[in-house]
């Protein structure tokens, strides 16, 4: 049955997919603001990636998963995390975190769960067909003045391929859960991300023995500097004001100072500078390698059998590996002529708005240094602002202009490589993301609906930037 709404009648709607971390922040976000929307999430909950074991099949987490940014730090705005709540929860607290956001601005009635978005295609100028297929196995299309994208980029795990032939077990991070996989067996951790330090850290200590490989160093910030959470030792305004150039050799200063050197641990120098390099964040793994649990290898040169040989020349016997190789960027319900991901590129204006679709956006597709939460919320403000007609969008070529900018600057800050091309600094893309709103008054708009021009945000909640007494928060 498919059932195609007419553009005409008003109020036009847009659509929401995905309600994790970042697609729940865009539902509470224009429903505040008073713009009609639909959501649609594959699973039968609310979470993304942060819900163990999620029925959507697609969440990369595992058992042992706690947050490598601080706890005030990832929080939304205007809903805190319990102070009583450890400094690193874990993904079962991120989770009712989460939850509990939903039900206090109370929203959930708003997203259609256990429905796939599996198509979504351009009508006219402006507007988009969806079509979603529900729990039911029926299909329906519904036509909508602006779509949202927030379906996430840590759900298509990228392999990497090498010669030769491995006989033993193998798996990708993203299918990783507990460490049974590794008891009594010789692993190998193929990577030096946050999910393999933590995978190997964890593997180390039942396997028969355990190495990681790393095709080059890497700075490792642990999650305390100082006797403070890591993200906490540079005060937010100098994030803000400073350039990076200048806050880099501070850093590192403060992290040669609270952990001395890389090499001192047996892993290789890194070539390039802090600041430079997405961070790898672990206070275990020096734990493991000081203690000869771990073993740090070169890149795999060759797969062979039973063993697998290494670039330095030398050869493990290996009964699994562990594939943390990173994840490809992909929008399967998107024509690959509106938006083509490749080498996990994408040409978004301010890494939100589609230049040639403005009524396209997408929340969350950004690797910041720091929390996506915050990140998240604030591209959905301005996405918001937008689709009232309060701010508007400059002409396609400054926006091509502005995402040329934007990848040269990451090509010269920057190692190569894939999970570098949508980098962000935390606060200073957060304070752009602000100013943007108003720049936009300036610049042509196009609002959702007519009778949205103008609109005055709804008020807020009263209980905003108050935790909800709530049996959670009382056991928190």
């Amino acid at each position: 049955m498919v059932d195609v709404a007419s553009s005409c009648g008003p109020p036009r709607k847009a659509c929401i997919i995905g309600a994790g971390s970042s697609g729940i922040a865009a539902c509470k976000t224009l429903r505040e603001q008073g713009v009609p929307y639909d959501c649609f999430e594959i699973g039968s909950g609310v979470g993304g990636m942060w819900r163990f074991q999620n029925d959507n099949g697609l969440s990369s987490a595992y058992r042992s998963l706690h947050i490598n940014t601080s706890r005030d730090t990832m929080a939304y705005s205007d809903f805190p995390l319990p102070k009583s709540w450890p400094p690193f929860p874990d993904h079962s607290k991120v989770l009712k975190y989460f939850e509990s956001y939903v039900d206090h601005f109370g929203f959930r009635d708003t997203i259609t769960f256990r429905t796939k978005v599996v198509k979504v295609e351009l009508v006219g100028q402006d507007d988009w067909d969806v079509t979603v297929v529900g729990p039911d196995g029926e299909s329906r299309t519904n036509r909508y003045g602006a779509v949202i994208v927030a379906n996430g980029h840590h759900w298509n795990p990228r392999q990497a391929t090498y010669p030769g032939e491995f006989h033993g077990e193998q798996l990708h991070s993203h299918h990783y859960r507990t460490p049974d996989v590794g008891l009594g067996k010789r692993v190998l951790v193929v990577g030096f991300g946050n999910s393999s330090c933590d995978i190997a850290c964890e593997l180390s200590r039942i396997s028969d023995a355990a190495f990681m490989s790393v095709r080059r160093g890497a700075h490792v910030i642990p999650k305390y500097m100082f006797g403070r959470a890591m993200d906490t030792i540079i005060p937010k305004f100098i994030w803000e004001r400073l350039p990076w150039w200048l806050i880099r050799p501070v850093f590192a200063y403060g992290l040669w100072l609270s952990r001395g050197r890389a090499s001192w641990y047996g892993l290789p120098k890194p070539e390039h500078g802090v600041l430079q390099e997405h961070p790898t964040i672990s206070a275990d793994l020096f734990n493991v390698l000081g203690h000869g649990y771990l073993g740090i290898k070169p890149n795999v040169e060759e797969l062979c059998g039973d063993s697998v040989k290494f670039v330095d020349g030398s050869v493990e016997k290996i009964d699994v590996i562990i594939w943390c190789t990173g994840y490809n960027i992909s929008f399967p319900f998107l024509d690959q002529q509106i938006i083509e991901p490749l080498n996990n590129e994408v040409s978004l204006y301010q890494r939100v708005v589609h230049p040639n679709h403005p009524s396209l956006f997408f929340i969350g597709l950004v690797q910041p240094w720091g929390a996506m939460m915050p990140l998240a919320e604030a591209q959905s403000k301005w996405i918001a602002k937008l689709l009232t007609g309060e701010s508007g969008l400059p002409s396609r070529d400054e926006m091509l202009a502005e995402i040329q900018h934007h990848r040269t600057r990451i090509s010269k800050r920057y190692t190569h490589g894939a999970r570098h091309t949508i980098q962000v600094d935390f606060y200073p893309y957060q304070q752009l993301l602000k100013k943007m709103a108003h720049r936009g008054r300036k610049w042509p708009k196009r609002p959702l609906n007519k009778t949205l021009t103008g609109l005055q945000p709804a008020k807020p909640d009263s209980r905003g930037g108050k935790w909800p007494e709530s049996p959670l928060n009382k056991a928190a």
